[in-house]
């Protein structure tokens, strides 16, 4: 069984993130920011969302645990502050339901989405410039990267919320996620 852990950085969907992939048949465990990455055994990690990028905990230290990594929100804007990215403040703030086009359909976390896709997301905060080796796979009229990825790193974002009722098909970006972490441990076991 596939084993992803969720790290908590104090997001108020958090909660939701663990049971989307519970209800999936994930075993998945929540875990503190703060936990050391030697202690982390998982085939896959989900950076959730939170409200303050100064409360990261070890989440640079987990980008080089070499197994797949999903930032959500804040999550994504993790990975690409600490690889070269650049993020800053959104011109539109909070929570609001926003269309989102699917630049790359063969990404394998977003790719299989409709090319029109309607999220909930934050925007006071957003990446604003995607880190080298990285591909953005969406983007919206509010903001320029609403998802990116590096697929040979196992690195990949989004900056809408799959987690909850609002955003369309965001089971499915969590199922993308399971077949990339079982993907990848099944290669290691090779």
């Amino acid at each position: 069984m596939t084993h992803i852990d969720v790290i908590d950085n104090h997001g108020q969907f958090t909660h939701l993130e663990q049971r989307a992939l519970r209800d999936m048949g994930v075993d998945v465990e929540l875990i503190d920011n703060d936990t050391p990455p030697e202690e982390i055994d998982a085939d896959g990690l989900v950076l959730s969302g939170g409200p303050d990028i100064d409360r990261i905990g070890n989440c640079p230290e987990y980008l080089d645990l070499d197994i797949p990594v999903f930032g959500i929100c804040l999550g994504m804007q993790i990975i690409a502050d600490e690889r070269g990215g650049r993020v800053g403040g959104g011109e539109y703030g909070g929570y609001a339901d926003v269309t989102v086009e699917i630049l790359d359909d063969e990404d394998p976390l977003v790719g299989s989405l409709a090319p029109e896709t309607r999220v909930w997301a934050s925007h006071a905060d957003e990446v604003k410039e995607v880190p080298e080796g990285f591909e953005r796979t969406a983007k919206s009229d509010v903001c320029g990267v609403e998802a990116m990825s590096n697929v040979e790193d196992g690195l990949y974002g989004v900056q809408w919320h799959p987690e909850v009722a609002h955003t369309e098909r965001g089971e499915e970006v969590f199922e993308n996620f399971i077949a990339i972490c079982e993907e990848k441990a099944a290669m290691a076991e090779q």
